[in-house]
């Protein structure tokens, strides 16, 4: 399994309504929970490696609604270990948001030694590194889409990230023709 495969049973998940998703094949389990604003919690065992053919059957489709709850209301009880957060302030309209295109591990600096790629109050340009997220032992450099200031840095080193969660708020330099 790669992260194609990772990213396509995201989107599959986006794409059904289902607030849950697990696939079960032999040794191998996958658990893709919605969150609120649609971001997802990715559980995935060691032995995740396998073929992709053996991974996602034809008749995937049809057997996602027997292992999820039928279309019963989502029991707001049962979640206590995630308190529910709709989204703390959202920020003003006018910071960028710059998110994580995949699941991993979020890195701020090359190595632990080094100074980290950008700091509150750098001023970035397209193309500009900020951060490395760790997928499957692959280092990723995630370079910036918009020229600013980073306003805030949401994630800590080395924590995990989620497909689409924002990492850095960037305010949108209006002076860069």
């Amino acid at each position: 399994m790669n992260l194609d495969d990772i990213q396509k049973l995201v989107k599959m998940l986006d794409d059904s309504g289902l607030d849950e998703m697990t696939i079960e094949e032999g040794d191998f389990k996958i658990t893709l929970k919605r969150k609120s604003n649609s971001a997802q919690n990715i559980s995935l065992p060691p032995s995740m490696f396998m073929p992709a053919a053996q991974m996602l059957p034809p008749s995937l489709p049809t057997s996602l609604p027997a292992t999820s709850p039928t279309n019963a209301p989502a029991p707001t009880a049962s979640t206590p270990l995630a308190p529910p957060e709709p989204e703390p302030a959202p920020p003003p309209k006018k910071y960028k948001e710059i998110r994580s295109p995949m699941v991993g591990t979020f890195y701020r600096a090359p190595s632990p030694e080094a100074n980290p790629y950008v700091q509150v109050g750098d001023y970035i340009t397209k193309g500009k590194v900020l951060c490395i997220i760790e997928a499957m032992k692959l280092m990723n450099e995630i370079e910036s889409d918009v020229e600013g200031k980073i306003v805030k840095i949401m994630v800590e080193n080395a924590q995990p990230v989620e497909y689409d969660q924002v990492l850095f708020l960037v305010e949108e330099s209006s002076a860069a023709g």
